[in-house]
C-alpha cells in the first residue's frame, strides 16, 4: 500500500469518530455539497487545508453526491522553502494541485509595512474568488474547524461587542454564484493533529514573512491566541465548554436577550414587550 493511502486509509478508519463522521455530518447537516456542484477546495499549506482536501477526495471518490472538485494553492509570495514544502505534501497526499501566483504580501507590505495584515487578508480573498470564476467554480472550501469556531464566537463577544460566528457557508456578496463552504466546521483541531502526528506529515504554518521576522503578524491573532489559551483553562475545568459554546449559537432564547440586528436593522426587546404582557 502507497503511504498516501495508508493516510486516506487513517482518515476512514483510525480517525473516524473525530474527523470522518463529524465532516461527512457537517456535509449533511449544513447542505453544503450539492449535485454537480464545482468547488474550489483552497490550500494554504497548513494542516487544516490538507485534511479538508483529503477529506473532499474521499467523499469525491466514494460518496454519493457527484461533483467536480480543484486543489488550488495561490502563492502570495511564500519564500521558496515554505512553497517547496507545500509542493511535496502535495505529492505525499497524492493531491492534484492547481497552483497560480499573486503578489499580495509585496502589495500588502509595501501600503501598510506596520500592519499589512487586514490588506492582505481582503486581497487574498479577492484573488481566490476571482480563481474561483476563472476554474467556473459555484464553491469555494476553507478549512475552518470547530475550534475557529467558538475561538472567532469569543473574540467577537469579548472585542467587538457582539455575538456572532463563523457561518458553515453563505454567499458571496461580490462574486455573484459563488459560496463558500466550511466542510470542517464540526471537526476539533486536536483530532487534526493527531491525524498529522500518526501518520507523521509536517505542514506549513503562518508563512507570512512578518511571522518568519518574528513579527506581530496581526491583532487578531494574539487575541486569537489569546482566546485559545482561555478555553485551554477553562476546559480544565470543564471538559464540555467548547460545546457548550457552540451549541449556545443554536440555542439562543429570544425572550432572553435585550435586542438583535438583521440585515442591518436593530431591534430592541422593548419593541414588543407591551404587546407580550
Amino acid at each position: 500500500m502507497e503511504r498516501y493511502q495508508e493516510i486516506e486509509r487513517s482518515i476512514i478508519k483510525k480517525h473516524r469518530k473525530g474527523i470522518w463522521r463529524e465532516f461527512t455530518k457537517a456535509i449533511k447537516d449544513y447542505d453544503l455539497i450539492k449535485e454537480n456542484d464545482n468547488i474550489m477546495v483552497c490550500i494554504s499549506g497548513g494542516k487544516d487545508s490538507f485534511l479538508l482536501a483529503k477529506c473532499i477526495q474521499e467523499l469525491h471518490r466514494h460518496g454519493k453526491i457527484s461533483f467536480n472538485a480543484h486543489y488550488v494553492t495561490m502563492n502570495p509570495g511564500y519564500n521558496k522553502e515554505n512553497y517547496d514544502k507545500i509542493v511535496e505534501n502535495a505529492k505525499i497526499l497524492n493531491i492534484p494541485l492547481e497552483t497560480f501566483a499573486s503578489d499580495i504580501f509585496a502589495v500588502a507590505s509595501k501600503m501598510n509595512p506596520e500592519n499589512p495584515c487586514y490588506l492582505c487578508a481582503r486581497m487574498r480573498r479577492g484573488h481566490l474568488y476571482s480563481k474561483a470564476q476563472e476554474l467556473g467554480c459555484n464553491k469555494i472550501a476553507l478549512g475552518h474547524h470547530f475550534d475557529d469556531v467558538i475561538e472567532t464566537t469569543l473574540l467577537s463577544m469579548f472585542y467587538g461587542a457582539e455575538v456572532k460566528t463563523m457561518m458553515p457557508k453563505l454567499h458571496s456578496d461580490n462574486f455573484k454564484g459563488i459560496e463558500l463552504i466550511r466542510p470542517m466546521y464540526l471537526i476539533k483541531e486536536s483530532d487534526i493533529i493527531a491525524w498529522k502526528n500518526s501518520n507523521n506529515l509536517t505542514f506549513i504554518n503562518c508563512a507570512c514573512p512578518l511571522t518568519s521576522k518574528k513579527l506581530t503578524c496581526d491583532a487578531e491573532t494574539g487575541k486569537r491566541e489569546e482566546m485559545k489559551k482561555l478555553i485551554k483553562m477553562l476546559r480544565s475545568e470543564n471538559k464540555g465548554i467548547d460545546n457548550n459554546i457552540f451549541t449556545a449559537l443554536n440555542n439562543i432564547n429570544m425572550n432572553c436577550i435585550l435586542g438583535y440586528k438583521k440585515d442591518g436593522k436593530y431591534t430592541s426587546f422593548l419593541e414588543n414587550y407591551d404587546e407580550d404582557k
